[in-house]
């Protein structure tokens, strides 16, 4: 390979790399904004023990 072709190789793994990253920072977001929600949604519900205790039988 020559010089010319690994630079632009790296060129995309660069890119490729920047991509994944803010695609993860947004999901991130949405994520936080998920649980902001549902803990707003929690904290409004009539009855206010509603998630307090989770029954598990195994």
């Amino acid at each position: 390979m020559d010089i010319a072709m690994l630079s632009i190789l790296q060129s995309q793994s660069q890119l490729t790399t920047n991509v994944s990253t803010a695609v993860l920072g947004m999901n991130l977001d949405t994520v936080e904004q998920s649980a902001d929600n549902l803990i707003k949604m929690m904290e409004q519900s009539v009855n206010p023990n509603i998630g307090q205790n989770i029954d598990i039988k195994l």
